[in-house]
């Protein structure tokens, strides 16, 4: 019977320290746990049909001579990138690729309008939402990702890009609306070619711009479109997060024009709400004038960009404002409903202390009408006299 009891308790106590094991591994590996982050999918595939990847040495790199390219994608908010080099079998002309993915789509349209070249056409079905042709290099947006795409043309080449559109990121929300601004110009006259949409001053001024980048308040959030008319000159439209941005940069601009002088052609200006419009270079008065006053921004425009910090700021202090303001208005409403209670129980309190009764009966006056004569009430008594 003991040495039952004794196997008994041995084994108790292994159980004990076998459960205290557990708990303190199960709470170190809680204390210690770590997280398994997944990196993103590639931007381009590894074999597209008939197309099959390569390394990137078996083709010449492209030399790039654009210095302000960097500061461009910058601007426009480049997430990432990817290049890569496509053969069909293993002697064919080679193509290369590259993938650029951004914030969102507005920063993708701006850097697809960069990428273009003048002179580009496409006549084909398109990949993406934009697509555009110059020579054997092909541009298309699709979504907040952009793709150049060098070293052939034909069908076969538009097969490959359309299985590299369907594999890159997908943007839902306000990040995957391209920009409303440039569907404001005015048809008619208009050089497609010619429209350029920015969001930073280095790319504004890269693509023609017809006024410094640095005043046009980019850092607040601006959004600028620039086009040529035939046989006349540019029409610049700036648009802006608030009003009173757009009236204050309204001002700068005036500034730079008087300083321009003649030199900036005619110059007819004019702000609607939250957009800045103005025309330069060789423009008749009167077709400037019906240039501009004829834009009429539609109820549709969205604001999809992150706004500035002033913007914040300003919202912030209007919150604490009006919270303050309702703090207040609520102590004081407190503050009368206790004293007016105060108040009335100090005069009930006084009432009784002198053997009246705590509420007071209302007094009443009577206007008596009839012209019959009315009893007199006694105040210390019960009779009555007639008058």
């Amino acid at each position: 019977m003991g040495d039952s009891r004794r196997t008994f308790q041995g084994l108790a106590r292994h159980m004990v320290w076998v459960c205290l094991a557990g708990a303190s591994i199960s709470c170190w590996g809680q204390g210690g746990k770590t997280m398994l982050v997944e990196p993103p999918a590639p931007l381009l595939p590894q074999q597209a049909g008939d197309w099959v990847r390569q390394d990137v040495s078996a083709a010449p790199a492209t030399v790039e001579t654009d210095p302000k390219l960097d500061s461009v994608l910058k601007e426009d908010g480049l997430k990432r990138d990817e290049e890569a080099v496509y053969r069909v079998g293993n002697a064919g002309p080679t193509v290369r690729v590259t993938a650029r993915q951004f914030v969102d789509a507005t920063g993708a349209h701006a850097a697809y309008d960069y990428f273009k070249k003048p002179g580009s056409a496409y006549r084909g079905i398109g990949v993406g939402d934009e697509t555009s042709l110059n020579g054997d290099r092909y541009l298309f947006r699709s979504g907040a990702s952009v793709v150049v795409a060098d070293g052939d043309k034909g069908a076969r080449m538009e097969a490959l890009l359309n299985r590299i559109q369907v594999g890159l990121p997908k943007v839902s929300g306000p990040k995957g609306i391209a920009p409303t601004l440039p569907t404001l110009l005015p048809p008619k006259g208009l050089e497609h070619d010619s429209v350029k949409y920015a969001v930073g001053p280095v790319s504004y001024e890269a693509t023609g711009g017809a006024l410094p980048g640095s005043i046009l308040g980019f850092e607040k959030a601006a959004e600028a479109v620039t086009a040529k008319y035939a046989g006349r000159g540019k029409l610049t439209m700036l648009l802006y997060p608030t009003p009173e941005i757009a009236g204050d940069r309204l001002r700068a601009v005036e500034k730079e024009i008087h300083d321009e002088g003649k030199s900036a052609g005619t110059v007819v200006m004019r702000r609607a709400g939250n957009l800045l419009m103005l025309t330069t270079g060789e423009w008749g008065l009167a077709e400037a004038k019906a240039l501009v006053q004829g834009i009429h921004p539609r109820v549709e425009v969205t604001w999809n960009k992150p706004m500035p910090p002033q913007f914040h700021t300003e919202v912030r202090k209007t919150y604490s404002l009006l919270s303050s303001i309702a703090i207040f208005c609520g102590f004081g409403a407190l503050a009368a409903v206790v004293l007016g209670l105060s108040l009335g129980a100090g005069r009930a309190a006084v009432r009784v202390l002198q053997g009246k009764p705590a509420a007071m009966e209302p007094e009443f006056l009577r206007i008596d009408l009839s012209g019959r004569p009315s009893p007199i009430q006694m105040d210390g008594g019960s009779g009555s006299s007639q008058g």
